[in-house]
């Protein structure tokens, strides 16, 4: 980057061209809140990392949290058979070729993430991120989406 940086400043260009931003850090707490909600993920990235950090104090037990990621017109049904899967699984249903990815459940003080291939979202789709424990869902949601 030094180095582009320099040799702008010798050729007396204006700008640099920006870089894109291939992850977002998300932050949940035990009121059952993301601290975003929209995550646009810029197209020329290859891949793309969402890291999870819980800043609440409670356990994964009591108020965990993951983000999973589907078409919002799956959420719904992901998240109904995320609960049944349970803890132990993430409250994910193993196999669910709906989930596009989807982090491990983490507590209070705990952190993760989940790198996933750009190429499995669509321009113009509608895309939503959520977290998949029990009862979590219908509020700890957003929209994720490809950028132009």
């Amino acid at each position: 980057m030094f180095a582009k940086l320099a040799f702008t400043a010798i050729l007396g260009l204006a700008s640099v061209p920006a870089f894109a931003a291939c992850d977002v850090t998300i932050e949940g707490n035990d009121s059952m809140q993301f601290n975003t909600k929209s995550i646009v993920v810029d197209k020329t990235c290859k891949e793309f990392t969402i890291n999870l950090k819980h800043t609440g104090k409670l356990p994964k037990a009591a108020m965990g949290h993951n983000v999973v990621i589907s078409k919002k017109s799956d959420e719904s049904a992901v998240a109904t058979d995320g609960m049944k899967a349970g803890l132990d699984n993430n409250y994910v249903k193993a196999g669910d070729e709906r989930v596009i990815a989807h982090t491990d459940v983490v507590g209070g003080g705990e952190s993760t993430s989940v790198t996933f291939d750009v190429s499995k979202l669509a321009a113009g789709e509608d895309y939503a991120f959520f977290c998949s424990f029990p009862g979590h869902w219908s509020i700890m949601t957003g929209k994720i989406e490809l950028g132009s």
